[in-house]
């Protein structure tokens, strides 16, 4: 990866290198973190944050799920990343934010472990690629939405994702799209997914996927522009008779879905209607549409 100059770590701007943890950190070793994925933008007022109150909005509410008291508040963390953010002088880019327990104390139960936070900056291209994505259904299902919290980013979960791209990807394959455990429609290992069917999109409903924030953008996108946006359970076969499905999030943006377990998705991909909204989102996030402005959190 590209590296930057810096890394906020707990209120410090640490070099690059020199941004490091000890080995028994309790996260590291037993999962029990939380993370933000932020991209910035290149605008024509500057560097721009997308939607940022709201990722650290949920940074913190993935941190109550462990008890986990952050050491610092939503202003002070905002602000602290539009700072790194400006001292790198990367133009466009990502950021990770992540709240983690840190070296202390082993054993499952971290209370008594000190709460470290870091914020990090780095160029990142698009995750997926421009190209529309071939993606499979892999044999590991989703976590079961009583065996975590959906609603939350928490480290350890992102072990289910992982072994869900290992498999697809030493298939030859794009991306993975996960079932739950009813064997319906869940999400991608760091997506959610939408389908299109005659005009109208539907996307899986909350309470057994993340609500992504880039979800909750292109949905009112969507209904900006005079679409009808149902979230409703989604099938395989669903999918399979699509006229059109793409996956959204922060790394991902817009991404278009070519075909699904190697069945082609619609007469061609991207479709009219993803082109549509991937447009007007892309737009939206450069600072080019007013009316979606209050998103951006411009750096200078």
């Amino acid at each position: 990866m590209d590296e930057t100059e810096f890394i906020w770590m707990d209120g410090k701007l640490v070099p690059w290198k020199d941004a490091k943890i000890h080995v028994l950190t309790h996260t590291l070793h037993y999962g029990g973190g939380v993370f933000e994925g932020v991209r910035f933008y290149e605008t024509d007022k500057g560097q721009a944050i997308f939607r940022l109150k709201e990722h650290t909005d949920r940074l913190f509410k993935s941190a109550e799920v462990f008890e986990m008291e952050i050491p610092f508040s939503k202003e002070e963390i905002n602000k602290s990343t539009l700072e790194i953010v400006k001292i790198n002088k990367v133009k466009s880019g990502y950021v990770r934010h992540m709240g983690y327990f840190g070296y202390g104390k082993m054993g499952l139960n971290p209370k008594g472990a000190p709460v470290n936070v870091l914020i990090a900056v780095w160029p990142w291209g698009t995750y997926l690629g421009e190209e529309a994505v071939r993606i499979k259904i892999p044999k590991i299902i989703k976590l079961h939405p009583e065996s975590t919290d959906p609603n939350a980013k928490i480290c350890g979960n992102y072990a289910n994702s992982i072994l869900a791209s290992i498999e697809i990807k030493r298939d030859g394959y794009d991306e993975a799209l996960l079932l739950d455990y009813k064997g319906n429609i869940a999400e991608g290992p760091g997506e959610n997914i939408f389908m299109v069917k005659d005009g109208k999109i539907y996307t899986p409903p909350l309470g057994n996927v993340l609500p992504g924030i880039t979800r909750d953008s292109v949905i009112q996108i969507a209904k900006d522009e005079g679409f009808e946006v149902e979230e409703k359970v989604l099938t395989k076969e669903d999918i399979f008779n699509a006229d059109e499905a793409f996956f959204t999030g922060t790394a991902a943006e817009v991404t278009a879905i070519a075909s699904l377990n190697d069945k082609p998705i619609g007469e061609k991909a991207p479709g009219p209607i993803t082109v549509k909204l991937k447009t007007i989102y892309l737009d939206a996030v450069q600072g080019k549409i007013p009316k979606y402005e209050s998103w951006l959190s411009y750096v200078n």
